[in-house]
């Protein structure tokens, strides 16, 4: 049974890295194939290629920033002393931050709002009396919270956590940080699946594939970080999928840039033998979903990376490179005991249906036949 009426979904999509698209694509791409009166506009700081390449149900897009998350220093790093003050900037003219947003929501003529995981969006639907959901594997208030507990950030964490207590339901992805304070609902991993395509990979490399040749995807999760991989161990029979940005002036045969493939990142994880990532939602999910290692460089203090290593430990495969082993390059015994270990069973990603069937009964759609 098709919804009665056409509904209008305005998402927010953090551009705190690629895993926040991680994450709400595959629901959206499964809530707009199960309800088909389903109009969706997307609202992110993120490039409509990216999100496209990730969404594959239409939709409009509005390039708009309703967060940041933390500042940056690299994709392992966290600028505390800048992120601090970007708050207290943030929040100084908090009502009247509200009130802009909640004008332009009303422009959009929306239905509902969803957000993963602004929460001044949830502020303003508020104001104006819309349903909204939040989904996510963290929250701003937390993340902030353990970076800078100060009595300056009492009023930033009050006006945080009201926000997200205005939503109609906050929807906890496995795996995911404790959140008790936001009575979640939990729903299974989330994640993009895709059909290896090792024969392709090779073919455009130029390289003579075989059952011994290995392949490795390198990648930060969308948060600029350089890299220099010259270091990189030298061996034999393995291939290196790196970003183009980090081959400049380094020439090896084994190196090849993941860019010039025309290959979707989670297409390239489906035919990798291992990835070399940070502790991320999307590639340590998409990774257990496909089977696929993960050698992982721990970040700076973040918290949700205990909940994701520990997650991978118990449903997938993965060991620990300490940042210095990155830059000397002493990490081939790490890469071969992933690249010798058994392959992992494949997790199901049940989340992607339980979430859409979750939004759908949080909005009040039809699920009759569902």
């Amino acid at each position: 049974m098709a919804v009665s009426c056409r509904q209008r979904l305005l998402v927010y999509i953090s551009g705190h890295g690629f895993g926040h698209v991680a994450q709400i694509a595959p629901v959206l791409n499964q809530l707009a194939q199960t309800y088909t009166q389903l109009d969706l506009v997307v609202a992110s700081a993120v490039s409509e290629a990216f999100l496209r390449s990730r969404i594959h149900v239409p939709f409009s897009y509005v390039q708009r920033q309703a967060d940041f998350g933390m500042l940056m220093q690299s994709a392992l790093e966290v600028d505390v002393t800048a992120s601090v003050a970007a708050y207290l900037d943030f929040h100084a003219n908090w009502e009247a931050r509200v009130a802009d947003e909640t004008a332009w929501i009303a422009t959009q003529h929306a239905d509902a709002v969803f957000c993963n995981v602004a929460y001044l969006p949830l502020a303003a639907a508020s104001r104006l009396g819309l349903s909204s959901l939040a989904m996510c594997s963290l929250n701003w208030a937390d993340i902030l919270l353990h970076y800078a507990d100060s009595p300056a950030l009492n009023n930033v964490q009050c006006q945080i956590r009201e926000a997200y207590a205005s939503a109609c339901g906050f929807l906890r992805i496995e795996p995911a940080m404790d959140m008790p304070w936001l009575g979640c609902h939990a729903v299974g991993p989330v994640a993009d699946m895709s059909q290896s395509q090792r024969a392709v990979i090779f073919d455009r490399l130029g390289v003579q594939g075989n059952i011994s040749t290995k392949l490795v995807l390198v990648g930060m999760g969308g948060i600029n970080t350089q890299i220099n991989p010259a270091q990189f161990p030298c061996l034999p029979d393995v291939h290196w999928l790196l970003p183009q940005a980090w081959m400049q002036g380094v020439g090896r045969a084994d190196f090849h840039a993941q860019e010039p493939l025309h290959l979707h990142f989670s297409t390239l994880l489906a035919s990798s033998d291992l990835v070399l990532t940070k502790p991320g939602y999307g590639t340590f999910v998409e990774a257990a979903c496909h089977g696929v290692p993960v050698l992982y460089v721990p970040r700076d203090g973040w918290p949700e990376q205990e909940c994701l290593i520990t997650w991978l430990q118990q449903h997938g495969c993965c060991q620990q490179v300490a940042e210095s082993q990155l830059s000397s390059g002493d990490f081939a015994r790490e890469v071969f005991a992933m690249l010798d270990a058994p392959k992992p069973a494949s997790v199901q990603p049940q989340g992607n249906q339980q979430a859409a069937r979750w939004i759908a009964g949080q909005l009040g759609w039809d699920m009759t036949n569902r």
